[in-house]
C-alpha cells in the first residue's frame, strides 16, 4: 500500500495515523492540483484531494476511511470496534460539524488563502469562525475537564481527528489558551511522536510561505 500525502491538515492527519499505527505503507508526496498532474491522480480520487491510500492500484480517499482501514489492518483499537465505537463516531461527527469546521474557517482565511494567493483575509469570515470556535471549544473544554481522552482510557482516532487543525495554530491564532482542558489534552497528543512530527524522515516539501 502507498499513502499519497501533502503537508496540509487532512493529509497530515493520515500520515500521523499511519505512523502511529506503524502501518505497512509507503509514503509518497503528491500534488494533484499542480499543473499537468490532475489526470495522473483522477483515477485514484475524482476529487483530486489528498490523502489517498493506494491499494492494489485503487484509491481509498478521505482521512477517516483511511484511518479505519489502517487500524483494521494492524488490528488496533485506535479505531474503536467494541462498545465505545459509537462514542468515537459521535465525536468525529460532532467535531467535523462544529469544532473542526470553525478551526477550518479561520485557518482557511489566515493560512490557506495567504499561502496560495487566494485573496485577502475576509474579516467577517474570521469573526464568524471565531464565534463558532468559542461555542464549540467551550463544550469540548468542559468534556475534557474530567477525562484525558475523548473515548475511553487511551488515545483514539477521535482525538487525532478533533486535533486536525491545531498543528497549524501558529497561523490560525485561535484562542486555545482560553480553554485549559483543551490545552492539556492537546499536550498529551503532542507528546505522541507520530503526531508531533509525522513527516520525520519523509520527502515532504514545506508548505508555501504566507504572502504579504
Amino acid at each position: 500500500m502507498k499513502l499519497l500525502f501533502s503537508r496540509n491538515p487532512n493529509p497530515r492527519l493520515a500520515v500521523a495515523v499511519a505512523r502511529h499505527l506503524q502501518a505497512d505503507v509507503a509514503f509518497e508526496f503528491a500534488a494533484p492540483f499542480a499543473p499537468g498532474q490532475a489526470e495522473r491522480y483522477r483515477p485514484l480520487n475524482p476529487n483530486l484531494s489528498l490523502p489517498i491510500l493506494v491499494i492494489e492500484g485503487k484509491g481509498l480517499w478521505e482521512a477517516d476511511a483511511i484511518a479505519c482501514r489502517l487500524s483494521r489492518d494492524v488490528r488496533s483499537e485506535f479505531w474503536r470496534t467494541a462498545d465505545d465505537q459509537p462514542d468515537m463516531i459521535r465525536w468525529i461527527s460532532w467535531g467535523k460539524d462544529h469544532f473542526m469546521r470553525a478551526c477550518d474557517v479561520v485557518h482557511f482565511e489566515r493560512g490557506t488563502k495567504q499561502r496560495y494567493g487566494l485573496g485577502p483575509v475576509d474579516p467577517h469570515h474570521v469573526e464568524a469562525g471565531l464565534r463558532d470556535f468559542r461555542i464549540a471549544a467551550a463544550l469540548l473544554d468542559a468534556e475534557l475537564s474530567h477525562r484525558d481522552w475523548l473515548v475511553g482510557e487511551t488515545v483514539s482516532y477521535a482525538d487525532f481527528r478533533m486535533a486536525t487543525f491545531l498543528p497549524f495554530n501558529d497561523v490560525a491564532r485561535l484562542p486555545l489558551g482560553d480553554y485549559p482542558a483543551i490545552v492539556h489534552w492537546y499536550g498529551r497528543i503532542e507528546a505522541i511522536a507520530a503526531w508531533r512530527d509525522p513527516f520525520a524522515g519523509l520527502d515532504a516539501p514545506q508548505l508555501p510561505p504566507l504572502q504579504g
